[in-house]
């Protein structure tokens, strides 16, 4: 049975930091999104989505494909503010667009955009394609060759080409762990 690719949820995000204006999917529409959900506070994130994304800003050219960190705040909120990340992404030297999750409704740990997503936790990758439509969600890390091979397939699906149906849609991702280590942060 195939399975229609659906539109990516959008994001629901409070603040942006190193953006002139607050982004939208729709707005970046045509080109492929390679997005990041992280916490500053994740050993992971820091080691290996950090510097990976980075890469990915750098290599890709801007008018193929758009880099977005998406701060995922579900624990230690009051060490994590927009300030405190603000410090950290100077310090990290991270340029591209990154956007505050909006915490939950009514108490919820679970911050509004990653439950939109059905996050597992951090760090969690994301690839939408230039017509915003979710290809793909992990939880953790893939190999750098395999999400190069994977941005480059989305960049080269000529308009015409793009499927309307795909079998498996979007991968739910590696298993959680149990606390937060060199590969993620689970929820």
């Amino acid at each position: 049975m195939t399975k229609m690719l659906q539109p990516a949820p959008d994001w629901d995000i409070m603040q942006w930091l190193n953006a002139d204006r607050p982004l939208d999917l729709a707005s970046l529409r045509g080109r492929v999104v390679v997005a990041a959900a992280f916490q500053m506070l994740c050993p992971g994130c820091v080691m290996q989505t950090i510097p990976r994304m980075r890469q990915v800003h750098s290599l890709f050219a801007t008018n193929d494909v758009a880099v977005v960190g998406l701060h995922t705040v579900f624990e230690h909120h009051e060490a994590m503010m927009p300030t405190a990340l603000a410090a950290f992404l100077y310090e990290y030297k991270v340029t591209f667009p990154v956007g505050v999750d909006r915490p939950g409704e009514r108490g919820d740990p679970i911050p509004s955009t990653m439950r939109r997503y059905a996050m597992q936790g951090t760090p969690t990758l994301i690839l939408i394609d230039r017509f915003g439509r979710l290809r793909r969600q992990v939880f953790g890390h893939i190999p750098d060759l395999q999400l190069g091979a994977e941005i480059m397939a989305l960049i080269r699906e000529a308009r015409s080409d793009i499927p309307t149906h795909e079998e498996g849609a979007a991968s739910a991702g590696t298993e959680a762990a149990s606390d937060c280590d060199d590969r993620g942060c689970p929820v």
